[in-house]
């Protein structure tokens, strides 16, 4: 059907046929038409910087992606059982990022489904069906993934197969617990989890976390904590599992996975958003022994996953990373945003912290540096007037206070200065009005 009518005749419709719940990002939706590189166009012709959207990650209908995709689908797409060339070309060169002692792969058309995947694979291979998270994790929608979804799924808060402990949050900390000594309190509560499932008689399967916490906030996490817990949780016979589906392919500038940013290598990773570049390409990727034990007796088969148009879409994706240099780009780039924030964050006392790894930013929003009360009504309306000025960005945490930002990896330093400059005149206008939250 053409596009025609207003834009609320086409919520309405929407409303009609895919339901009043299904979410939409801003007080008015926007209804967009064009996308390129770091800009989305709406249907009146105006454009917005996307400072939000990490599936484009070489940037919205990249012509060298665009080009790989439609050749390949000209030529052949069919499915991983038969042999072709570019299926195995692009696992080899996927994994040859990871450490050596990961080195299979299995492909999957979403992060959702690259994590059900991962949570069989663990479940079998230790015979445990425990799986630990943070108590404000997400990890997808499907029945399996909802489970660990504590921070937004209903199915989190009757599972018995899951326990959580705190988010490792230096910023908010413990209640009575000294900033150095918050590592040990984080790991005692891995502990804690441990011990309650042998309390249940359950045994534990591994612990699954984003290396980035990032929809906890992005947060910066006591040095050590992670591999303590994780040397705890493999003592404990689990496995380690990290979700790299919104830091990985190289968002933090200094490293291919954020894993790697800490002294540990995972058991088994999953990957998604950013894969296909917008296609729906996900996969996971583990330690040899685990992968084939697992598929010598589990079936998995994926119809879509890793198909030959698929491979092609990942294989562009890797060849743009590294032509046009977007790692380097995310470190140096990322330097600039992050010292624009933080002179805003000198400014404006409605920001408590600026948090970052390469290009992804978080700045979390409070009612007075002192208290720290969350600020989640300026949070909302930051956002929302920001779009009206053409920025878009998002916010995220358990208060919903952080503004979230992680723009296409070819984000540079001029769409920096509009998104500092915009974000400046909006925190100007709603920090007048804060204390009436």
């Amino acid at each position: 059907m053409s596009a025609t009518g207003t834009n609320s005749e086409l919520l309405q419709r929407r409303r009609n046929i895919l339901g009043r719940h299904a979410p939409l990002f801003y007080d008015e939706p926007l209804h967009l038409v064009r996308g390129e590189g770091v800009w989305l166009h709406d249907r009146d012709g105006k454009r917005y910087l996307d400072v939000y959207n990490n599936v484009p990650h070489v940037g919205h209908c990249h012509p060298r992606v665009v080009e790989a995709l439609t050749r390949q689908a000209a030529t052949l797409n069919t499915h991983t059982r038969y042999l072709h060339e570019l299926v195995v070309d692009y696992g080899e060169r996927l994994t040859a990022t990871f450490d050596d002692t990961l080195s299979r792969v299995m492909f999957t058309c979403t992060g959702s489904e690259a994590n059900e995947l991962a949570l069989r694979m663990a479940r079998h291979c230790t015979g445990g069906s425990g799986i630990i998270v943070t108590d404000f994790a997400y990890h997808g929608n499907t029945e399996a993934v909802a489970e660990l979804g504590t921070g937004f799924m209903p199915e989190a808060r009757t599972t018995r197969r899951v326990r959580a402990f705190p988010i490792p949050d230096t910023y908010r900390g413990l209640p009575g617990v000294a900033t150095e000594d918050l590592a040990e309190a984080y790991v005692q509560a891995v502990a804690d989890a441990i011990a309650a499932f042998e309390a249940d008689g359950i045994k534990l399967a591994g612990m699954l976390v984003c290396p980035d916490f990032a929809n906890e906030g992005l947060l910066r996490v006591p040095h050590g904590f992670l591999e303590r817990a994780v040397a705890m949780v493999r003592r404990a016979g689990g496995l380690f599992i990290t979700d790299e589906v919104q830091a990985g392919f190289g968002r933090s500038g200094r490293h291919m996975w954020a894993h790697q940013g800490y002294d540990v290598v995972p058991d088994i990773v999953t990957l998604g958003k950013p894969m296909g570049n917008g296609h729906p390409l996900a996969g996971v990727v583990a330690r040899a022994e685990l992968a084939d034990d697992f598929a010598a007796t589990a079936l998995y088969f994926n119809t879509f996953g890793g198909n030959p148009v698929s491979c092609a879409v990942g294989m562009a994706v890797l060849d743009v990373l590294e032509e046009e240099r977007l790692m380097q780009n995310a470190a140096e780039t990322g330097a600039y945003v992050v010292a624009g924030l933080e002179a805003l964050g000198r400014q404006y006392p409605l920001i408590g912290e600026v948090r970052h790894l390469g290009m992804f930013f978080a700045v979390e929003l409070v009612l007075d540096p002192v208290s720290r009360a969350p600020a989640p009504q300026a949070a909302h309306k930051i956002i929302n007037r920001m779009r009206e000025r053409g920025v878009l960005i998002s916010r995220i945490g358990r208060h919903d206070n952080i503004l979230k930002l992680r723009p296409p990896m070819p984000f540079a330093p001029p769409h920096a200065d509009l998104l500092l400059s915009t974000l400046d005149e909006v925190l100007a206008e709603v920090s007048r009005g804060v204390g009436n939250e």
